[in-house]
């Protein structure tokens, strides 16, 4: 992986972590910060076990390669600190969010 450059993108005024890696030329997305917004989860540590229980299920259903896929970024966590976090590229994104039951998803589906 190249150098990445964090980024905060908005979804209906949450944000979202983002990492861009110029050499792959490919944006990563925070999975729990997409997953926060699209359930609305209050909670950093509600997101982290939305997205623990989702990967359970996703393995079951044998998406094994989606996840081992999945790679973990430092990004600036909201203490400002660099924490690893899971993240997903576009493609890894859509396939996460179309296991997720949630109106607000549709927008990432289109």
């Amino acid at each position: 992986m190249g150098e990445l450059k964090d980024n905060i993108q908005l979804f209906e005024d949450k944000k979202i972590r983002t990492a861009w890696d110029a050499d792959k030329e490919e944006w990563y997305f925070s999975v729990v910060d997409v997953i926060a917004v699209l359930t609305d989860q209050p909670t950093q540590r509600g997101a982290s076990n939305y997205w623990a229980k989702l990967k359970q299920r996703l393995k079951e259903e044998g998406a094994d390669q989606l996840l081992t896929n999945c790679q973990q970024l430092k990004m600036t966590a909201t203490d400002g600190k660099k924490r690893l976090t899971d993240v997903a590229d576009t493609e890894q994104l859509l396939r996460i969010v179309q296991s997720i039951p949630s109106p607000k998803a549709e927008p990432f589906k289109v």
